[in-house]
């Protein structure tokens, strides 16, 4: 078998995979199941999967089964999930199950939308069990720590697993890539980054941004330093090569979101942004496949980069390196 990004479910499984069928469920659809109906997500990704009419359709799978979860000192999940849970039994016919036991007997993939990270670990441990490929959104995990531990965990069971943000595949984000700067010298991305005080500054909403300056500068970052006041998060990062790479978090003033490339032959801005629907075909074709499009070894550095940022605060603004950061949650993979 091959694993993020390596390990391929075998044949006879995709095989078994694609012939679920669910009640109601179209040909050949894969079952979907949710855990955690506290994002907005779970509305977004249940559209575009489960409504063939939906201008942005994503064939291939129907969410057909769901677990509510719900962080109650978490108040962006305790406001939304009762409501959110009624409209996905109401207006697309999910299941809501009692367990997260109960759900993988009913699934051939699961998506984990927590919108609280720090149940993930517990949260993922079932689907692990079960066999079930699975992505986890962001943020991962609530500290770098139980991020390795999931994809130690995945790896173990030879489970195929990976997170991403939506920001990685917007039309926009995706189009600068594709530009010729010539050699990459670094990157500003900047947007929101609103704090919410039971995770790590960055990783509720600093992830998304963090996640766009490591799509166009890949992995290698090896230095972390951060400036942080009330309104702003600045936190630069030095790659391998001299590459720099910079975060600048927004809040409490306009929070757009855009990627800056700087290379040496041109300048390049990301024009536009996107939505939910390449993302969620990326996890289909990883459903499909077993291989992950982003490796454990990237999502890992990012969050080794946000809380290497965290660090960095404490300290005062010094350097903190990304290698010791990883060292200290118990990584490397």
């Amino acid at each position: 078998m091959i694993f993020h990004g390596k390990l391929l479910l075998t044949m006879s499984t995709l095989l078994g995979m694609a012939s679920a069928t669910a009640p109601g469920a179209r040909g050949d659809d894969l079952r979907i199941g949710l855990i955690g109906l506290d994002t907005s997500h779970v509305i977004a990704f249940t559209q575009v999967l489960n409504n063939p009419d939906h201008p942005e359709h994503v064939p291939g799978g129907q969410v057909v089964a769901a677990y509510k979860g719900g962080s109650p000192d978490v108040e962006i999940s305790r406001d939304r999930v009762n409501e959110y849970t009624e409209t996905l039994k109401k207006d697309f016919g999910v299941e809501i199950v009692d367990t997260i036991e109960e759900l993988c007997q009913k699934v051939d993939a699961v998506m984990l939308e927590s919108v609280d990270g720090r149940p993930h670990l517990e949260q993922v441990k079932p689907v692990f069990a079960a066999g079930k490929p699975v992505f986890v959104d962001k943020p991962v995990a609530g500290s770098l720590r139980d991020a390795i531990e999931i994809f130690r965990l995945a790896a173990k069971h030879g489970v195929p697993c990976f997170s991403s943000s939506s920001y990685r595949y917007y039309e926009g984000l995706v189009a600068l890539e594709a530009e010729d700067v010539g050699e990459v010298r670094g990157a500003i991305s900047y947007g929101p980054c609103y704090y919410e005080p039971h995770h790590p500054d960055l990783f509720l909403y600093g992830v998304h941004p963090v996640e766009a300056l490591f799509t166009v500068l890949g992995t290698g970052c090896e230095t972390v330093v951060r400036i942080s006041t009330p309104d702003t998060d600045v936190v630069t990062g030095v790659w391998t090569g001299g590459r720099v790479g910079t975060l600048r978090g927004l809040r409490n003033a306009a929070t757009p979101h855009q990627v800056i490339l700087f290379g040496t032959k041109a300048v390049a801005h990301q024009q536009g942004g996107g939505d939910y629907a390449p993302l969620v075909a990326q996890i289909m074709t990883f459903f499909r496949t077993g291989v992950a499009p982003v490796s454990a070894q990237e999502t890992i550095e990012i969050f080794a980069f946000m809380e290497a940022a965290d660090e960095s605060k404490r300290q005062g603004g010094v350097p903190v390196s990304i290698a010791e950061t990883i060292r200290k949650a118990g990584g490397p993979l």
